[in-house]
């Protein structure tokens, strides 16, 4: 219940656009600013200086450029021809060539062919460049269309790309069943959106519960699957059943948001697991921030004291 409350209430907040401008305007002022921690800059050089230091470390990356729900068709092509320069600058600075994107920032709510025809482009400058490319899974009505859109781009021969699903979203059983059919790479999290009942378990311990038996699922039948959480339980969970069925390491990963448990990146990267970081970076990274905030509340207390130090 708490968790459901929490995640209502700021993605209230991320739809206010006086809350925006005024994080916006301390934000990311400096490198000492306090989206910095979750944030890797505006602009893709950030975001590559930022991977160079992940992968020096021994994690690996997936950039994002943060954006969603764009408005016009003109929006959806430049954020595409964002993406088709972002492809060309990692490729250029030598960093692993892996990204992550949002369909609705190519147009998806405005027109599915023209967001279809976006995301093509992208995939064949992808495949010319030999990039991963992940679909990002959004909140639920834009769910269907997106596996249904990352399916078609998949039966055309689109095979450097994958996408992700939500632990919280009672469908999700049949839809990673769905996606080990067709041979996919899956991420799975727990889910950022604040959902209704109908379609999403209410409850912490029902979301944890689909979110083991989602990884069993994915490592049993899966094809290199992410199993993307920051919860120790949950990490330790994908251990040992990987340890009881002989799953070795290499065939899968965990995934971690940039900025978040640090700690735990390093110490399963210790153990001998690979750990892939999430670099978001961009100028339209607040309902990004809030719906971080949103997971883990703990983290307001850094925000406000952030913000407070930037307005003095």
């Amino acid at each position: 219940m708490i968790d459901a409350v929490s995640k209502a209430f700021f993605q209230t907040l991320a739809g206010s656009q006086k809350l925006k401008r005024l994080a916006s305007r301390y934000g990311m002022r400096n490198e000492r600013s306090f989206a910095h921690r979750f944030i890797a800059g505006d602009s893709i050089e950030d975001a590559v200086a930022a991977a160079w230091k992940i992968q020096a470390a021994g994690l690996l990356v997936t950039l994002d450029y943060l954006g969603e729900s764009v408005t016009t068709i003109g929006e959806a092509d430049a954020a595409t021809r964002e993406y088709l320069g972002l492809l060309e600058h990692i490729a250029a600075s030598g960093i692993e060539r892996n990204v992550s994107l949002k369909l609705t920032q190519l147009g998806l709510t405005i027109d599915r062919a023209t967001c279809v025809d976006n995301l093509r482009r992208i995939l064949d400058g992808a495949v010319a460049q030999e990039f991963f490319v992940r679909i990002d899974i959004e909140n639920s009505p834009f769910t269907a269309v997106t596996l249904d859109v990352f399916e078609t781009m998949w039966q055309q021969g689109y095979r450097n790309a994958g996408t992700v699903l939500q632990s919280y979203l009672r469908r999700s059983e049949a839809d990673a069943a769905r996606l080990n059919r067709l041979g996919a790479r899956v991420r799975l999290v727990k889910g950022a959106y604040n959902e209704p009942r109908e379609v999403a378990y209410p409850s912490k311990a029902d979301v944890d519960a689909a979110f083991v038996r989602l990884t069993r699922l994915l490592l049993v039948d899966g094809h290199y699957p992410a199993i993307a959480t920051h919860d120790p339980v949950m990490i330790e969970a994908t251990r040992a059943f990987a340890r009881e069925r002989g799953i070795a390491s290499d065939r899968y990963e965990f995934q971690m948001l940039y900025g978040i448990r640090r700690d735990l990146q390093a110490s399963l990267l210790a153990a001998g697991y690979r750990v892939r970081v999430y670099v978001p970076f961009g100028r339209e990274w607040f309902p990004y921030f809030m719906r971080r905030l949103g997971e883990r509340p703990a983290n307001v207390g850094f925000v406000v004291r952030g913000l407070l130090r930037e307005r003095r």
